[in-house]
């Protein structure tokens, strides 16, 4: 069990894991691309063993690293601090929000592999990108709980799997390997285990609609037998034409 985690990126799926993570008695070390003082409310929130800190220092000082960002501060990160750091990547490419990039629109690499380029010293491993927030911490249980839901991760390291599995279970999830780096894919947008399962039926919205339909759903659990049959199932889409969710 990690005894401190690092967060970069405190929005909302980094705030998210921090509650499990609290919730599960690890210390969380918060940060984002501003000044620590603008954590103070989210620190509060989480009680004693959150506090704020710089990207750098959360990395140094943290057990394992969550990188909540988006693709396009990849070349942000403490790169030299996370040296030898297991760095779990939530990140999805979305080129309508993030701008197109031509290793991702030709397949070259996935996402998380993009990110280990950024990353060379540290050990990438994709986790936590499938899920909207809400969902995340709603949907955790103790383990053998029969209604316990899984998430997908994927990495070049059996080591950093293994501790990335090790996390999950103790903020109240499953983990389904779904191998290297390469194949990360497979839970990203346009696929089949992407966010879908986990919310169940919902009715035709728009985005900003759907957003705020995802605050108010428990969700539904999906247990790890399904996750890795809608993995094993899915098809790549063209490179580079992921869409944000909606229900239209």
């Amino acid at each position: 069990m990690p005894h401190t985690l690092g967060l970069i990126g405190s929005g909302m799926i980094g705030s998210s894991v921090a509650r499990l993570a609290v919730s599960a008695g690890i210390k969380v070390l918060l940060s984002n691309s501003r000044e620590p003082e603008t954590l103070a409310d989210l620190v509060a929130e989480l009680g004693p063993r959150a506090r704020a800190a710089t990207p750098a220092e959360a990395a140094r000082a943290a057990d394992l690293v969550v990188a909540a960002i988006p693709l396009t501060a990849f070349a942000h990160l403490p790169a030299a601090a996370l040296s030898g750091k297991t760095v779990l990547d939530t990140a999805n490419y979305y080129p309508e929000r993030d701008g197109h990039l031509t290793e991702l629109d030709t397949a070259t690499l996935t996402s998380s592999a993009l990110l280990q380029h950024h990353l060379p010293e540290a050990r990438v491993v994709k986790a936590f990108n499938n899920i909207t927030p809400h969902q995340l911490v709603s949907l955790g249980r103790p383990a053998n709980a029969p209604d316990r839901s899984a998430l997908p991760i994927a990495g070049d390291y059996a080591d950093a799997k293994t501790e990335a599995t090790r996390l999950l279970n103790i903020l109240g999830y499953d983990a389904v390997d779904i191998g290297p780096l390469a194949t990360s894919w497979r839970s990203e947008p346009n696929t089949p285990a992407y966010i879908e399962p986990y919310l169940g039926e919902r009715p035709a919205m728009n985005l900003e609609e759907f957003f705020r339909w995802t605050q108010q759903t428990p969700g539904v659990p999906v247990p790890a037998a399904r996750i890795a049959e809608l993995v094993r199932t899915a098809v790549r889409q063209k490179p580079g034409e992921a869409k944000l969710p909606s229900a239209d």
